[in-house]
């Protein structure tokens, strides 16, 4: 029987697997990437990557609760971009049916919230190791506002312009993985390099640390594709299997690629190809068959080793930009293949699961089939002037964000800091293994109790010998 809090509109099933999506999310930011950014980089950057990674996210949710959700989901201002309103803050809208799905604009407001934070995260990876901390904490509620809110308007409200015209963006290839890789390296562009010591020497502090972090990137995309659907149907089944299937063929083939140019199998290739694998599959998990999905796989496996490995070393622009973690080419190229790829490999009949029945929406391999290769070839290019859209927007906005910021703080840290990292910044450091002979002296808790010389130990070995 329907009551006011279960209302006849309300499918308790859908709503369930929708805010179970969300946590998985959710969990591959916090502890996620939070895990994978403080192993990946040097012991001396742990706490800061892994800081960066978590303020974004509780950044994120305060500044998507006060104008970003309606910005990207709410009225429309104009063709790409919501109007700004505090509605989310009240129970008259979060308690109402929202935009899409059989459930409350709450949920929808708290599954969105949690790609947000995944994309402000991801653009940290390229600045890791040199960007002021103020800085960041500046950077992120102003590009969620003026960039990522336009982006998700444009491509998934139904009354964005990119939407209207057919983009196919299933999951967040575009939104999410594009954006931050451009936004990623045009911002690690202003903040400008490392030090060339540790541009030199990056090794990641624990590799079994980054593997945790990386599993659990991994497995919290089931929810990342396996909500898009907006409900547990068959299509959320296909875009699940589809995910992993596609993710686990890159894998291979980025593993191959090392062992055969390297001689050796690389954990961090590993990742990396994991990684691209699971961006790439993003904008057509529910939309292509199994196949297709591993032909995809296959694509971002080796694409972006290419991009990374062999025009990476040859291109000057390239070189001269500093991106740490290389999202640039595991969520830019890859991104960018998996929507050109989905223009081409999308399946009609997932299609109307996922989009309705709209003729717009087939791939070019299926419209050449079915003899309505303009079709096909209408799509891919809605495809690609999605890519272009995408990236010129944040160029612009990243750029100008960046500029802004500049004019407050300083976007890079001081040379003394970037020797000393976690200790000079936060005053905090790792691994507090006092054998090592830290002293910790720019904590801001004290070191009442603590000797401040090496090994606590050593003076009570001494009296004994």
């Amino acid at each position: 029987m329907a009551t006011e809090a279960a209302p006849e509109w309300l499918d308790k099933g859908d709503n369930a697997w929708q805010l179970a999506a969300a946590m998985l999310v959710g969990l591959q930011s916090v502890p996620g990437l939070v895990i994978l950014y403080g192993s990946i980089v040097k012991k001396k950057w742990a706490v800061n990557s892994a800081f960066m990674a978590l303020y974004a996210f509780a950044a994120t949710l305060v500044c998507w609760c006060l104008l970003a959700f309606r910005m990207s989901f709410g009225d429309r201002l104009l063709p790409f971009v919501g109007r700004p309103d505090l509605a989310a803050l009240g129970q008259d809208f979060l308690t109402q049916q929202g935009f899409a799905g059989a459930y409350p604009a709450a949920t929808l407001l708290f599954f969105q919230f949690v790609f947000a934070a995944i994309t402000l995260i991801l653009v940290a990876g390229s600045l890791l190791g040199r960007v002021n901390f103020r800085a960041w904490m500046l950077f992120v509620p102003l590009w969620l506002t003026f960039s990522y809110t336009v982006g998700a308007f444009s491509l998934w409200s139904p009354n964005g312009f990119l939407f209207k015209a057919g983009v196919m963006d299933f999951a967040g290839g575009y939104v999410i993985h594009l954006s931050s890789g451009i936004a990623g390296f045009t911002a690690a562009y202003w903040v400008g390099p490392r030090t060339a010591k540790d541009r030199e020497a990056f090794p990641p502090n624990n590799i079994l640390l980054t593997l945790a972090g990386a599993g659990l990137l991994w497995m919290g995309w089931t929810g990342f594709n396996g909500g898009a659907p907006y409900a547990a149907n068959i299509d959320a089944s296909v875009a699940v299997v589809n995910t992993h299937l596609c993710t686990a063929t890159s894998l291979l083939v980025w593993l191959c690629l090392d062992c055969l140019v390297f001689g050796r199998p690389s954990v961090i290739g590993a990742v990396q190809g994991m990684i691209t694998g699971l961006v790439c599959i993003t904008p057509a998990a529910g939309l292509v068959q199994g196949w297709a999905a591993m032909l995809m796989g296959v694509a971002s496996g080796s694409v972006p080793w290419l991009t990374m490995m062999v025009l990476h070393r040859r291109s000057r622009l390239l070189k001269r930009v500093d991106d740490t973690l290389a999202v640039l080419h595991t969520h830019g190229v890859a991104g960018s293949l998996g929507g050109v790829l989905t223009g081409v490999l999308a399946e009609p009949r997932l299609c109307r699961l996922f989009f309705g029945d709209d003729p717009r929406y087939v791939g070019l391999a299926y419209a050449v089939k079915d003899g309505r290769a303009a079709a096909g070839l209408r799509q891919v290019g809605v495809q690609v002037a999605g890519i272009a859209f995408v990236a010129a927007l944040n160029v612009v906005v990243t750029s100008a964000v960046c500029l802004a910021v500049r004019m407050v703080v300083p976007l890079r840290l001081g040379e003394e800091q970037l020797a000393a990292g976690d200790d000079a910044i936060h005053g905090e450091d790792a691994y507090a293994v006092w054998g090592d002979g830290e002293t910790y002296e720019q904590s801001v808790h004290g070191n009442q109790g603590y000797p401040m010389t090496s090994n606590p130990m050593s003076s009570k070995a001494d009296e004994m010998i």
